[in-house]
């Protein structure tokens, strides 16, 4: 029901709550013999407010449901322009940005003429060693348009990178702990350290993975509802896998 509408019934109820006044008015100037018929129409005049109060107790109802609602779309929308802001603050470096201009060689200055682009030199990759530390790759615009709408709900591209340079953060914060020496940590990290080679087993030799608990420690990010269909997103796109053992739910870096 719209505004307008209840405006009409609030309109139509005090019309009707006045003619049952004058009614009432005129019935102690009445003869007896009009007195039944005049009992008779606040009779009907009352059970039709009854009848119109009915209808704006159901409207109020329905207004009161609609209001929560959008309460709670309120705080929906809240949270995603958060997450753009801290996005707009926080943007990486080396993530795709559209219409970014390529980079082409320059010849000497003041060169007429073709300008002749020397071969960028190759820099071959240094060899993995045990204290460099991986990272997840972020989602290109191809990979997002392959997740089913029904996983991505309301999250957008940039939200779910934004997840992804989190969890860079969480794994980045954790090894870089696991990869000094015990002796030169404090209280702090030194039970970091023990929790994390606790949660390390046979089978996660040689991986990166992180727990819900690093989520918390190292970054800002709620672990709630949202983190598990972005967990799924990531699985969709072979970022990561889960592996469960011993009461923890790891998940592993592809």
């Amino acid at each position: 029901m719209s505004h307008c509408e209840l405006e009409d019934i609030t309109l139509h109820l005090n019309d009707r709550i006045s003619s049952t006044r004058r009614v009432l008015e005129l019935r102690t100037i009445a003869k007896d013999q009009d007195k039944r018929v005049i009992l008779g129409k606040i009779g009907q005049d009352i059970l039709a407010i009854d009848g119109l109060l009915d209808q704006f107790e159901k409207c109020v109802g329905r207004q009161k449901d609609l209001l929560k609602h959008l309460k709670e779309l309120e705080g929906f929308f809240e949270e995603d322009v958060q997450d753009g802001k801290n996005l707009r603050d926080n943007m990486p470096t080396h993530m795709p940005r559209k219409g970014q201009p390529a980079v082409h060689g320059i010849g000497p200055v003041g060169q007429s003429g073709p300008v002749n682009v020397q071969p960028v030199q190759q820099v071959h990759p240094r060899k993995t060693s045990k204290k460099q530390i991986r990272e997840m790759e972020f989602i290109t615009s191809p990979e997002f348009d392959t997740i089913p709408q029904y996983m991505k709900g309301r999250l957008t591209y940039e939200q779910l990178n934004t997840a992804v340079e989190n969890i860079n953060t969480a794994v980045t914060g954790k090894y870089k702990i696991l990869n000094q020496p015990a002796k030169t940590l404090n209280n702090a990290t030194r039970k970091l350290h023990q929790r994390f080679k606790e949660e390390e087993n046979k089978d996660t030799k040689g991986l990166f993975f992180i727990v819900e608990a690093d989520i918390k420690e190292f970054t800002q990010m709620k672990v709630d509802k949202r983190f598990q269909s972005i967990l799924s997103m990531l699985r969709h796109c072979q970022r990561l896998r889960e592996q469960r053992g011993g009461g923890i739910t790891r998940y592993v870096l592809l």
